[in-house]
């Protein structure tokens, strides 16, 4: 089986009946329980949980250990998504995944990320990982991360309105979801204010974990170099990851130079096109969308979004410094015409059609709204020009 083929049966699974841990334990039995050989740093969170991945993994690699990390989604190629010490996990390896899957019967078929998940934790025994980041998916007490073995630390980075359907319609059952996947007496690191934080207190509580509250002033949270991942709302996400290698014992050479050498391609990432600053940004939900206007006065917006997203809690932080906008496609199954007008069925045609309106007077051009539109567009780019930094 070539690794195409192997990507378009993996992308076609759906899972079937509610969420729970249920399926991707079965995979992980039959693969004879590769989460058992590694620690883990589990990373919950609705904003900013790639961001403290991408920061551990750059100071895992500057402490030398033989690392693992799990992220979603991705940008260009799915092997983004699971990584070690050696690199992206190789084509064959995915392809030899699927068809031991392809394979098996279950009363109880595993979805797209129950395999993605169990793909991860097997490849991570195969490289000999010691300690993994792993980014959560949608939630945390029912995400199929959660079936994980050894988690010696749990970050979790804020709570907000973000997949509200699928954990419980309120910002406090989100909270739950999230909390719930604590370990009793494994300590935790937030960043979570409000209802995220009171439940997250009382979980923790209940559960004996020790909690360290993101504070600036505590030693804990300081920052031994500056971050390398641009925008005022990293700052938080670098803090969170050096109180959590501190806690994990991490010196401070190694801290700093994770802070230094972090990368996160698609979070606030600059191009330069025909004279104009283009920025690539994910933010997908109303936090994030409003955090990264924050980072601007004006600019010319091109969006596009998928129908379970809220659009609408988006656009309402975005459009307001928007001079001009362009909506279009993010991709297969997102929304089209109906975003607004004007619209263009192709990504790169609305970015060219937003250049243009930029050099006339000066303004940046802002592509955001989805990280499937962020990876069309990136994937674009890279074949004409390197991204710069600010």
């Amino acid at each position: 089986m070539g690794y195409r083929e192997a990507l378009d049966w993996l992308f076609a699974q759906r899972r079937q009946g509610a969420r729970g841990l249920g399926r991707v334990r079965a995979l992980l039995e039959r693969l004879g329980h590769p989460e058992e050989s590694f620690q883990a740093v589990h990373v919950l969170g609705t904003n900013g949980k790639g961001s403290v991945v991408a920061y551990l993994e750059a100071a895992f690699r500057a402490q030398g250990l033989p690392f693992g990390a799990y992220t979603s989604p991705h940008l260009l190629d799915f092997r983004e998504r699971i990584r070690t010490h050696r690199g992206l996990i190789p084509e064959a390896a995915v392809a030899r995944f699927v068809a031991w899957a392809q394979g098996q019967s279950w009363p109880e078929p595993p979805g797209f990320f129950d395999l993605a998940t169990a793909l991860a934790f097997r490849h991570f025994r195969e490289e000999g990982v010691a300690l993994a980041a792993v980014e959560a998916g949608v939630g945390g007490e029912k995400d199929a991360t959660n079936a994980l073995s050894h988690v010696v630390l749990t970050v979790l980075t804020h709570v907000g309105e973000d997949h509200l359907e699928a954990l419980g319609g309120s910002l406090e059952a989100v909270a739950w979801e999230k909390a719930g996947a604590f370990r009793p007496g494994v300590p935790v690191v937030t960043g979570a204010e409000g209802v995220g934080l009171e439940v997250a207190r009382r979980v923790a509580a209940a559960r004996g974990c020790p909690l360290h509250l993101l504070d600036p002033e505590d030693p804990l949270f300081a920052l031994p170099a500056p971050p390398a991942l641009k925008g005022a709302f990293q700052e938080a996400n670098a803090r969170l990851a050096a109180a959590a290698l501190r806690l994990l014992g991490f010196p401070e050479e190694a801290i700093a130079r994770g802070l230094r050498e972090a990368r996160h391609p698609g979070r606030l990432e600059r191009f330069l096109v025909e004279g104009v600053e283009v920025y690539l940004d994910g933010a997908h939900n109303p936090p994030a969308a409003q955090a990264l206007a924050r980072e601007f006065a004006a600019y010319h917006l091109v969006f596009g979004a998928f129908p379970r997203k809220d659009v609408r809690g988006v656009l309402a932080h975005l459009l307001p410094k928007a001079r001009s906008v362009r909506y279009t496609r993010a991709g297969e199954g997102a929304l089209g015409p109906e975003l607004g007008g004007p619209f263009f069925e192709e990504p790169w045609e609305a970015l060219h059609h937003a250049v243009e309106a930029a050099r006339a007077d000066g303004l940046p051009v802002l592509a955001t709204g989805s990280l499937y539109l962020v990876g069309v567009l990136r994937g674009r780019l890279l074949r004409n020009l390197p991204a710069e930094e600010p």
